[in-house]
């Protein structure tokens, strides 16, 4: 499945939760939600996934985590806040950067119409 599908069944499915939760909860409830309503879908999904930090030829686990990882190629990060910062795209493409994944997503459902709360991001490698 190329990335622009993943993408799209991705989007259709944060959609789907949204409007079934639609803003105001916790973004562990989304997680949760948006994990499930994949499966449902046939995607394999990871949650809470751990991105090590690689430097100076060292690997080291700083705890950082990807909270989605779409058929281990697209990275969905979740926020639930007022509106997405650049602090939050910069998050995004550091981890795309480090996990060397290409599509990365970043969803905010703390907005009354989700299609106000999605941004693409990728990863020129």
């Amino acid at each position: 499945m190329d990335l622009n599908k993943i993408s799209g069944l991705i989007v259709d499915a944060a959609m789907k939760v949204h409007s079934a939760l639609g803003p105001g909860l916790l973004e562990s409830a989304y997680e949760a939600c948006l994990k499930h309503e994949l499966g449902k879908r046939g995607m394999k999904v990871q949650a809470q996934v751990g991105l090590p930090v690689e430097y100076d030829g060292v690997r080291i686990e700083l705890g950082y985590r990807i909270d989605l990882l779409v058929e281990d190629e697209i990275i969905v990060e979740l926020k639930t806040v007022q509106k997405i910062a650049a602090i939050h795209e910069a998050q995004l493409l550091s981890y795309l950067k480090m996990s060397d994944k290409r599509l990365g997503l970043l969803i905010n459902f703390h907005v009354p119409h989700l299609k106000n709360g999605i941004k693409s991001m990728v990863n020129k490698i």
